[in-house]
């Protein structure tokens, strides 16, 4: 074990997924692969609602904000991932490791009220159709956002400005892939106990505050449904809400099941596992499910190649 000095803040060494050079080569070829469709889909996500103006309703303003976010925190942990597999050098500076932790909590955060304030949209739209175009106004739409932002920073800076004032004299070998609130108060000489409270007072507020948001949107949006007479004007109804659905429950459940616990009860091997299914397969999931079962962005990207390649017979 190495022992630190806390006073000259040293680097901190990420250990990784595993020791294995055969493992670390097949991850860094498939966390690569995984990155590129990530960058791509969620920038090709941004380009499609920009560019058609069809799409420029509230809820594909959100969208847009959301495929920024999950590109976003995937480029803060993915290409640092990436380096430690490839090559030996596995240190984080120690101003570097909580300038990474605390540009993820914000991004996550801010994720958690993005998702349900488009929860809210689709309540809106389902529930209250004909009030629609005033509740959900350009200055609705962008409180909503400046607020999930505004929650995230101080999500972030709570934890950050706790966590960086502990002392880390046990070691410096972090045991994950990038740094994270467990693993890192795992290091800690310092008595820990008061910052975990806090961490997971906020961190709790966050996840269940979003997430009772979304579920009482999404009862009153089924209890809507259920109340329309044909079979047709369900299924269109609940169309619009399928894709936003299953996005919520694949970032929650790894969300909850990663940091709604106390720290002590950290598993290497599953946290990590859990971590890597939302830093790194989410953000690439998120654009196949928002394009793959939404027929308007299929119809939006089928609009824009008739229109280039109507450009190139004027040439």
């Amino acid at each position: 074990m190495n022992i630190c000095n806390h006073t000259n803040k040293p680097d901190f060494i990420l250990m990784g997924l595993t020791d294995s050079k055969e493992t670390q080569l097949f991850l860094s070829v498939l966390f690569l692969l995984i990155y590129l469709v990530t960058v791509l889909g969620n920038i090709g996500m941004i380009l499609i609602i920009c560019l058609d103006i069809q799409l420029h309703t509230p809820m594909y303003f959100f969208l847009i904000h959301l495929s920024f976010l999950d590109l976003s925190y995937s480029t803060a942990v993915t290409p640092k991932t990436l380096e430690n597999l490839l090559t030996l050098k596995r240190r984080i500076s120690f101003i570097g490791c909580f300038i990474q932790l605390y540009i993820f909590i914000l991004l996550a955060a801010t994720e958690c009220f993005l998702l349900s304030s488009m929860a809210y949209d689709r309540y809106i739209a389902i529930c209250k159709p004909l009030h629609y175009p005033v509740i959900m106004s350009s200055r609705c739409c962008l409180s909503l956002l400046t607020g999930s932002y505004m929650i995230g920073a101080v999500d972030s800076s709570v934890t950050v400005f706790d966590m960086i004032k502990l002392h880390f004299c046990k070691s410096n070998v972090i045991h994950h892939f990038y740094c994270d609130t467990s693993p890192l108060l795992s290091l800690s000489c310092s008595d820990t106990h008061v910052v975990e409270v806090i961490i997971f007072i906020f961190a709790g507020s966050t996840i269940l505050g979003s997430l009772i948001t979304i579920s009482v949107s999404y009862v009153s949006i089924l209890s809507t449904i259920l109340k329309i007479s044909s079979t047709s004007g369900k299924q269109r109804a609940f169309s619009t809400c399928a894709s936003h659905l299953l996005g919520v429950t694949v970032f929650y459940s790894t969300l909850i099941f990663t940091y709604l616990k106390p720290s002590k009860s950290y598993s290497l091997g599953k946290d990590q596992v859990a971590s890597v299914f939302y830093t790194i397969l989410i953000p690439m999931l998120n654009p196949l499910i928002y394009s793959l079962r939404n027929k308007e962005v299929k119809g939006a990207v089928v609009r824009l190649v008739k229109k280039r390649q109507g450009s190139r017979k004027l040439r």
